[in-house]
């Protein structure tokens, strides 16, 4: 089933919806919470999760790319259940996410400082050529490991590495150059 019909029965109250959703997307729902979590249980609770929050919010929402939608959904609800837990994965997460905090500001909550933020982040990966960009987003937003990333797209780790170090830098740089304080 297409996106927009499986959108139409979110709309119109039809739990099939959620079958539908978990046919088409319950591999990439699960992927996601797994490379954060790196649990299976704890990755198919976030899937699970994942169908209660999109039912919840559509409608009001119509999102434009269902895909991504979802995805946003899990990545967030495996991040706010591996900080609540203060876990510590063995494949790195932390550093994963302390890799990136060295480039970004600490907005703390405030949610005008988050919107100038994700603005500015989304003017900034416009601005990146298409790998680094792939790169960047697979790394931070999927939480894939460094030999994936390089794997996937047929380029070397220390390619991906030294990419990702050039894009934290140019980050930086991005966001100073706009007024934001790192």
């Amino acid at each position: 089933m297409d996106d927009n019909k499986i959108i139409e029965l979110y709309f119109a109250r039809d739990e099939r919806a959620i079958e539908e959703t978990r046919a088409s997307y319950g591999r990439l729902i699960y992927s996601v919470a797994y490379n954060i979590l790196t649990s299976a249980p704890d990755s198919e609770e976030c899937e699970n999760d994942t169908y209660l929050r999109t039912w919840e919010s559509i409608p009001p929402t119509r999102p434009n790319i269902f895909s991504a939608y979802l995805s946003r959904i899990s990545r967030n609800l495996a991040l706010n259940r591996l900080r609540d837990e203060k876990r510590r994965r063995p494949l790195g997460t932390e550093l994963i996410i302390d890799e990136l905090a060295e480039a970004l500001p600490d907005t703390a909550g405030d949610p005008i400082e988050e919107m100038e933020l994700r603005e500015a982040l989304n003017g900034f990966l416009e601005s990146l050529g298409k790998t680094a960009r792939m790169i960047f987003v697979k790394r931070y937003f999927y939480m894939r490991q460094v030999k994936e990333i390089a794997r996937e797209l047929g380029i070397s780790a220390g390619s991906v590495k030294i990419t990702l170090w050039r894009v934290r830098k140019s980050l930086r740089d991005y966001l100073e150059s706009r007024g934001i304080v790192i």
